[in-house]
């Protein structure tokens, strides 16, 4: 009788527990996030969910502008109005949405990826009706003056120099946007520069906001405890009366071309401790067929401790002290990567070499029943608990219409994520990890080791 080692007994109950949560989350109804839309005379786009199980409701407002629109030399600017919307306007002073929510028990936050910036508030649902007055009023009157500009974007920079010059490895992320693209504005961090920032005027500032900010380059998506003929009059009240402008909205037209061999950079960073590598690729966006493969290789190769970079790289070799794989799609495109921070006294070379066998078996052999079974639970479960609040039901919806151009896709994503096979990821691992990869050595500024 062959005896297995504790690890090796640990797998396969892992593996086990996965099939069987899985075959449960596909037997049991999963029911749809049911929604309304429709659309103003104004262009802004509306979803609503009603949802009375508690009294609170979640309001968020996308805005279809990222770092790929920032004017050439300007990087930060999508960036910078995700924090200069909390400014003052016609009728708030500044930071009076953290009064509206924060004071009544509620939250509120932003964030700016390469396509959208998000605004989100969640409240108890007697104060819905303050807080679409409040987009409303930012949406049409916020006040993008001199002092605004100039505090906000000294508030951006400090959160450059936390964020990407201070940690050892901020540089290195930075780095894999920048070298992983050659032609598409998504080479530019979503975090910009600081000397693109210090270049900016206020007339800048100005023309970008009356550009991009506007009714008809925005969702709005209402989640929970509301009654439906009243919130349509208060969004036509509040939001419906924005004017639309008349100028057209630019749009991205860039193509990233294949690469036409591979390429490699050396990065660095001040007080790195240990080495680092990365390998991206380019694969298809959001909104391509092989969209949840994608996500199911990501899960495969990096997510949690049973993965196959972490058992290959940080416990058997033990090699790494970190490993992650990162399906990044987004909106006009992808990009893949897989990274390793390496353990003391390892190099990168040891780090690429290791990365590359690991995305070979992927290529030249199928994924088992239960790899893939549990791969499926991980997303499926995150799926689920993402829908049991207002704010993520939410955003499900606003980010399957606006990224995906499908509300439904929200709905339809999880039947695509169970049809999954494991061809489909040998294919879609062929496809995206046969073509020329760049990669990344990262290293301490004053010549670590390599």
């Amino acid at each position: 009788m062959t005896r297995l080692s504790f690890a090796a007994m640990r797998m396969r109950l892992i593996s086990a527990l996965a099939a069987f949560l899985l075959t449960a989350a596909v037997n049991a109804a999963i029911a749809p996030i049911a929604y309304r839309h429709r659309t103003l005379a104004n262009g802004l786009e509306v979803y609503s969910i009603e949802d009375h199980a508690t009294p609170t409701v979640a309001i968020q407002v996308w805005y279809h502008v990222g770092s790929k629109d920032d004017p050439d030399h300007r990087s930060g600017f999508a960036h910078l109005f995700e924090h200069l919307m909390f400014k003052s306007t016609a009728h708030m002073k500044s930071e009076m949405l953290d009064r509206l929510t924060e004071d009544v028990g509620g939250m509120n936050n932003a964030s700016t990826n390469d396509d959208v910036t998000r605004y989100y508030e969640v409240v108890p649902s007697n104060h819905l009706r303050r807080l679409l007055w409040a987009e409303g009023d930012r949406m049409a009157t916020l006040n993008v003056d001199e002092t605004n500009f100039k505090s906000e974007r000294e508030v951006v920079k400090e959160e450059f120099r936390t964020s990407v010059l201070a940690p050892p490895y901020g540089l290195f992320f930075y780095d894999i946007d920048k070298d992983s693209w050659a032609k598409h504005p998504y080479k530019r961090p979503t975090i910009g520069s600081i000397e693109d920032l210090d270049a900016a005027t206020l007339p800048d500032v100005q023309q970008f906001h009356r550009t991009f900010y506007r009714p008809d380059n925005a969702t709005l998506v209402v989640a929970g405890d509301f009654d439906p003929k009243q919130l349509d009059a208060w969004v036509d009240q509040y939001l419906g009366t924005v004017t639309r402008p008349t100028t057209p909205i630019p749009r991205v037209t860039v193509v990233e071309p294949p690469r036409p061999e591979p390429r490699r950079f050396d990065e660095h960073g001040p007080n790195v401790p240990l080495p680092a590598v990365a390998i991206s690729w380019l694969s298809p966006g959001a909104t391509s067929k092989d969209a949840e493969t994608l996500n199911i290789l990501e899960a495969i190769l990096g997510s949690g401790e049973s993965s196959r970079l972490y058992q290959s790289l940080v416990y058997r070799k033990q090699i790494a002290s970190d490993v992650n794989a990162y399906a990044d799609m987004r909106e006009d495109a992808g990009n893949f990567a897989v990274t390793a921070t390496m353990a003391s006294g390892k190099t990168v070379a040891e780090g690429e070499k290791a990365l590359r066998e690991e995305i070979r078996k992927l290529m030249q052999a199928p994924v088992g029943d239960a790899e893939l079974s549990k791969a499926k639970n991980l997303l499926i479960t995150a799926a689920l608990r993402e829908r049991e609040t207002d704010n993520g039901k939410a955003g499900a919806i606003a980010d399957a219409a606006v990224i995906e151009h499908d509300a439904a896709y929200a709905n339809k994503r999880l039947d695509l994520l169970q049809a999954v096979t494991a061809a489909d990821v040998q294919r879609v691992a062929k496809r995206v990890f046969g073509a020329k990869d760049v990669v990344i050595d990262y290293t301490a500024a004053n010549g670590g080791a390599k």
